[in-house]
């Protein structure tokens, strides 16, 4: 089976002052129809930007983005209008992307009606159904919404086109937990009716563990490893990912106060040298960082 999406050699760089950043530094990966993958790293580790290149947001400084087996690295405009049909993201904070002036059905019916859909109204109110969210929702505006109903506007914005791939950064990082579970459980759902692909950027190991059959895991720009959740998770190879595995809290129930978190422990062996942290200079320090940031 082909791949969905593939990605080679992908790379994005930023100059920042004198110093060029590697936001993202080489990453090959490949989504297949169906599938469900998870990228997990600290803040600043380039999942968002690899994101934002897949969906060609960002223009990427060298390598390549493959849909369907075609190169959708320089498209023209209708050619890239017809790809982003296709290929929608969904962001962390729905407010960044909403306009506040326009009422949910506006902000919904917005997509259908730029790629010229003659019955925007009609799936405007399927696609609601089909998030859950209720017709008197429909008349307000986004300020009105809680977090959870904004991002389910969110998702309803980008699955009302019937795309192939979701790609969504960090989805459920501006909602308290009850809205976390039910906006996974409803996304676990949309996926099977709608027959989506689904790439989960996440510094949250556990909306990975839930959500994806395979992870890939960055550290500064690059891959550090990949394989399938329960393998990545249970048994990490890589040093970077023991320390992520090691950050995550959990209730030692043999510490003599019950309900303790701890974090376990982890080998500090040293990171390769390709992976560790680089001064402006370039030149690496061969030691892990000191904290991780993992959900």
């Amino acid at each position: 089976m082909r791949p969905l999406i593939e990605v080679r050699g992908l790379r994005k760089d930023y100059r920042r002052g004198g110093d060029m950043l590697h936001a993202v530094d080489g990453i090959d990966l490949a989504l297949m129809p169906g599938e469900s993958v998870g990228v997990i790293g600290e803040s600043g580790a380039g999942k968002s930007t690899l994101a934002r290149c897949i969906t060609r947001l960002e223009r990427p400084t060298s390598g390549r983005v493959f849909f369907q087996g075609v190169d959708v690295t320089d498209l023209s405009d209708r050619a890239l209008r017809r790809f982003r049909r296709e290929v929608q993201p969904v962001f962390q904070d729905p407010l960044t992307v909403l306009n506040p002036r326009w009422t949910v059905r506006r902000l919904i019916a917005e997509p259908l009606k730029i790629h010229g859909e003659r019955n925007a109204e009609r799936q405007v109110d399927e696609v609601c159904r089909d998030v859950g969210l209720a017709s008197e929702l429909m008349t307000r505006r986004p300020r009105d919404l809680s977090g959870g109903e904004r991002q389910r506007v969110a998702i309803a914005r980008a699955i009302a086109l019937r795309p192939s791939v979701l790609v969504l950064d960090e989805p459920t990082a501006s909602v308290d937990r009850p809205a976390r579970r039910a906006l996974l459980a409803l996304l676990k759902r949309l996926q099977s009716e709608y027959g989506l692909t689904c790439l989960y950027i996440s510094h949250d190991i556990r909306t990975i563990e839930e959500t994806c059959s395979r992870t890939i895991v960055m550290y500064r720009g690059r891959l550090a490893e990949e394989g399938p959740t329960t393998a990545i998770l249970s048994s990490p190879s890589h040093v970077y990912t023991q320390i992520l595995m090691s950050s995550i809290p959990r209730i030692d129930s043999a510490e003599t106060r019950p309900g303790r978190l701890r974090a376990r422990p982890f080998s500090r062996q040293h990171l390769p040298a390709r992976m560790c942290h680089r001064s402006p200079g370039g030149r690496g320090h061969p030691r892990p960082p000191r904290r991780v940031r993992a959900g």
